[in-house]
């Protein structure tokens, strides 16, 4: 039997006819599992591909259809449809896709329930189309609508897109009474000559999931060639570039002020892009968390760096490797298993996990119970950027971190701030007192050391010690004579001349 469908809301063509407003009928079923769409009414509008006018005189129903009962997931997405004859069209160069939210639909739906609410995207567009009637729009879930269009600038699609947001700010007439519809937009901008649909929805996406974060309206503008865009190139490519051996570890080390000695390194990961060149982890490492592929990156560097220990263990030189864990993962158990299970199977290995105190914030009873798990297992927990973030006592006493590192914004003006050797005195003090040693990131002057020592710091890291270098650069300046010197002087054995890192 044939069935209208009006929820799954297509396209409005360039004619300005929404076809919302016609009659979309679906047929029965195939064997396959397909649905079939009926031949398009001829009699359909003219320069319009599609089914024909509906013969109801409300094309959306009494109840907007009765087909917005089903489940959302009956519901279809259909591809965006340019008419080749349109002029209009041919004459705009930017093309515009902007994803819009009903932020408090959950709200609504207490209030309208169910049915109600599930129509609430076709009452948007239905206001959307009434305002801009060459917008071809589809809705892509119960809260949101996407929509499209082409513009002469990205000022003028802006001032469209702000139109709209100002017509949502006045209540909403709903079956009669008024509700008022809390909007988010995240707009995308594309010059129609270099159109990339796959960049173009993602960065709509992208734009829209900030729009949530700033509360406002956000548009990405795809012709720039800045890093905001190339992030949604990044987290396509980042799979294959792990598995291409495109990642690499530096090692940068920690030196013991008392002991004299190099007593640990930290492990940072870079991408070495087959086209892009170098990439530093500020650059991806959040890619990697938003894209899901944070934990097979971490596995990978987990492996390398046991590796790499062994390495320097045969080479007279066992001392813990660090590697900085998200907080993504602390409360993620298939992960927390998974680096268990290699931890075992490689106990003579000496690592170390840097964690910030954000991450259990985050979720403080898995995250302390996973942290656990780890020291038991005989890694050693370093509380990373310590004083950057939401410090918090109440969970600092309850970690089983055995190294506190001091972040390098109160050490790089140590010696020229009033309040900065205060507070790193006093969180010296309070790691002692928890009998966790401290390591100052940032020391970049022989006076920061100095002042350091004379204060009790237990590791220094920084450029003035070592910048971060490969495994095989880091091998040779552990084997430079003279690494065991003094570090207290300004001439110390620690600080390599430009020869040496040419060399290395």
């Amino acid at each position: 039997m044939v069935s209208e469908r009006h929820d799954c809301l297509p396209f409005v063509e360039p004619c300005g006819v929404p076809l919302w407003m016609m009659s979309a009928r679906i047929e029965p079923s195939t064997p396959s599992g397909g649905a079939s769409r009926a031949p398009a009414d001829p009699n359909g509008p003219a320069g319009c591909d599609g089914p024909g006018v509906s013969d109801r005189a409300d094309p959306l129903g009494a109840e907007h259809g009765a087909d917005l009962h089903m489940p959302l997931r009956t519901r279809r997405r259909v591809p965006w449809h340019r008419t080749s004859n349109d002029r209009r069209v041919e004459q705009r160069f930017w093309s515009i896709l902007c994803q819009c939210e009903i932020a408090n639909f959950a709200t609504l739906r207490r209030h309208l329930g169910r049915p109600r609410a599930d129509a609430l995207v076709l009452d948007v567009a239905q206001t959307i189309v009434g305002l801009c009637p060459d917008m071809r729009i589809v809705t892509a879930g119960r809260a949101l609508v996407e929509f499209e269009f082409e513009c002469s600038t990205p000022e003028a699609a802006a001032a469209e897109v702000e139109k709209l947001r100002k017509t949502f700010q006045s209540p909403l007439d709903l079956d009669g009474e008024r509700y008022q519809l809390q909007m988010h937009f995240g707009v995308a901008a594309a010059p129609s000559g270099d159109r990339d649909d796959v960049r173009l929805t993602e960065a709509a996406e992208s734009a829209l999931e900030q729009a949530r974060t700033d509360g406002k309206t956000i548009m990405l503008d795809l012709s720039r060639t800045d890093l905001a865009f190339d992030r949604l190139t990044l987290m396509r490519e980042l799979p294959r570039a792990i598995a291409n051996g495109e990642m690499f570890l530096q090692y940068q080390p920690k030196v013991h002020v008392r002991r004299q000695v190099i007593a640990s390194a930290e492990a940072l990961v870079r991408w070495q892009h087959p086209v892009r060149g170098l990439i530093l982890p500020g650059d991806f490492i959040s890619v990697a968390e938003q894209a899901g592929e944070i934990g097979a990156l971490t596995i990978w560097a987990l492996r390398q760096v046991i590796a790499d220990q062994k390495i320097l263990a045969a080479d007279g030189h066992d001392m813990p490797l660090f590697i900085n864990i998200s907080g993504m993962l602390l409360a993620d158990a298939g992960f927390v298993e998974e680096t268990c299970k290699i931890i075992s199977q490689n106990r003579d290995a000496k690592l170390g996990f840097e964690i910030t105190e954000t991450a259990v914030i985050r979720d403080p009873e898995s995250a302390i119970r996973h942290l656990q798990m780890f020291a038991d297992s005989g890694v050693t927990l370093a509380i990373d950027d310590y004083g950057a973030g939401l410090s918090s006592l109440a969970y600092l006493k309850q970690l089983p971190a055995k190294e506190l590192k001091i972040d390098k914004m109160f050490v790089m003006q140590l010696t020229s701030s009033n309040r900065d050797p205060l507070i790193v005195r006093s969180t010296i003090d309070l790691a002692h007192a928890l009998e966790m040693e401290v390591t100052a990131e940032g020391v970049e002057t022989p006076s920061a050391l100095a002042l350091l020592s004379v204060m009790g710091c237990d590791m220094v890291q920084g450029f003035l010690i070592s910048r971060p270098i490969a495994i095989d650069a880091f091998r040779a300046y552990l084997a430079q004579e003279g690494h065991l010197s003094a570090t207290g002087g300004a001439h110390s054995s620690f600080v390599r001349p430009e020869s040496f890192w040419k060399r290395a």
